[in-house]
């Protein structure tokens, strides 16, 4: 049975064969995923490195993946960065925001919360939602930006009106306490429960609170224990 992992790998060569530009090297893509079945994770290294070094972006984005995450490849952020930076100089947004992760913590590079923030803005711009959502927060804490709560709205609103649970919960939280938009509990319960929905267990927390006040919904103690419950 083909495991979680390896379908994902063949959903990214099937990327690779269609927008990589390497129709030679379909064979060797299919190798690839032959190896990997196979545990063979050496060859599978190499294989996606042979893609990278001809500069194909999703395959060095894949690169910096495994070695951030240390799958099927040795733990090596510096690694990581690499591959990553080699993707996001061609504009590949979610190599963008993996480098300004690494920047942001001091990961393989040193820690960098200006680079974050150019690269989080580069990937954000062309509307990846959890760089949107990044830029969100860096503006709400002040933490490599000045503290604009307008600023992180605007980048919370971008992520949340894409369905990122995350910038929906922060969005609901902004509306909970007026920070840079105005006060209004009634958008922040539409956007604590649509991120409750997705799952997100501090948004269901929010949610129950909401419900416990009685702000922005009637008072209702049986329906804020069931989103206490959830989270």
């Amino acid at each position: 049975m083909t495991s979680a992992r390896s379908f994902c790998i063949k959903i990214l060569l099937t990327l690779l064969a269609a927008f990589g530009g390497f129709p030679a090297m379909a064979q060797s893509q299919n190798d690839v995923v032959e190896q990997h079945d196979a545990g063979d994770y050496s060859a599978v290294l190499e294989g996606w490195k042979k893609f990278a070094e001809q500069g194909n972006p999703a395959a060095q984005f894949r690169l910096g993946e495994m070695y951030r995450w240390g799958v099927d490849a040795p733990q090596d952020y510096e690694e990581a960065a690499r591959w990553f930076r080699l993707a996001a100089e061609q504009g590949d947004s979610t190599a963008q925001y993996n480098l300004g992760l690494l920047y942001r913590d001091g990961q393989g590079v040193p820690q960098d919360y200006a680079e974050a923030k150019r690269l989080l803005r580069l990937a954000a711009e062309q509307g990846n939602s959890f760089a949107q959502t990044e830029l969100g927060e860096m503006y709400s804490q002040g933490r490599g930006a000045p503290q604009d709560y307008a600023e992180a709205a605007r980048w919370y609103q971008l992520a949340a009106d894409q369905g990122n649970s995350v910038a929906q919960n922060n969005l609901g939280y902004m509306y909970d306490k007026g920070q840079g938009v105005p006060q209004d509990y009634a958008e922040a319960i539409k956007w604590y429960r649509l991120s409750a929905e997705q799952g997100s267990s501090v948004a269901q927390h929010n949610l129950g609170y909401m419900y416990s006040r009685g702000q922005g919904v009637p008072q209702d103690y049986a329906e804020a224990i069931k989103w206490y419950r959830l989270s």
